[in-house]
């Protein structure tokens, strides 16, 4: 389960976040484009926009729910 004291600073504040246990596989920017991106320096995924609509809200949660290695949280900010 993801910690959200391991999170990545690259993170956009709001409920979801990427930690350090990120594979960098690329499941959530595939799931989830606009809210997930890649970072080229760490080689790791991070949220880079906080779902706004009910339909990134939903492929929000799909790549949360999906990650290998449950490096995606929802702290429910």
């Amino acid at each position: 389960m993801a910690d959200s004291s391991n999170k990545y600073a690259d993170n956009v504040p709001g409920r979801f976040y990427v930690d350090d246990q990120c594979i960098d596989c690329d499941l959530c920017r595939e799931t989830a484009p606009a809210n997930f991106a890649r970072s080229e320096e760490g080689g790791h995924s991070y949220v880079c926009k906080q779902p706004e609509s009910p339909e990134e809200e939903a492929l929000s949660q799909e790549a949360m729910e999906g990650c290998p290695v449950e490096a995606i949280g929802n702290d429910g900010q």
